[in-house]
């Protein structure tokens, strides 16, 4: 599985779209109104997928460690919402918080993590 994170309207899927050969129809984009579909080639804004898993009460590394099957072989693409002010909101800390224990969780089973800054990749595992 590869990793790829950064912040929103970075370049993260542009760059995977080139780096894995990936087209449009192999890219699945998570929402936070349904379930993931993990065995996509490509599954994008996996932050979004972390705020469908908590509005279900359920934790989404948890989840996607169930799951791990479906996205072993996978490019797996997540917005990062960890910078900048703490949110007021209880239910976007929340939110927040899940993403991070997630992208920890996942980057631990990677076998690639970059992060795209400005277009650019930054290898990080």
């Amino acid at each position: 599985m590869h990793l790829i994170i950064g912040g929103a309207f970075q370049g993260k899927t542009d760059w995977a779209k080139a780096q894995f050969s990936l087209d449009g129809s192999g890219i699945f984009e998570c929402s936070e109104e349904a379930d993931a579909c993990l065995s996509a080639p490509c599954v994008t804004h996996l932050e979004r997928f972390a705020l469908y898993c908590l509005r279900q009460g359920l934790e989404p590394a948890e989840v996607l460690e169930q799951r791990a099957e479906a996205w072993k072989n996978s490019v797996l693409i997540c917005d990062d919402i960890s910078c900048g002010v703490v949110p007021l909101e209880a239910e976007t800390r929340a939110w927040r918080e899940a993403c991070g224990r997630m992208l920890n969780a996942l980057s631990r089973r990677a076998d690639t993590v970059t992060r795209i800054f400005c277009g650019l990749p930054q290898r990080l595992k």
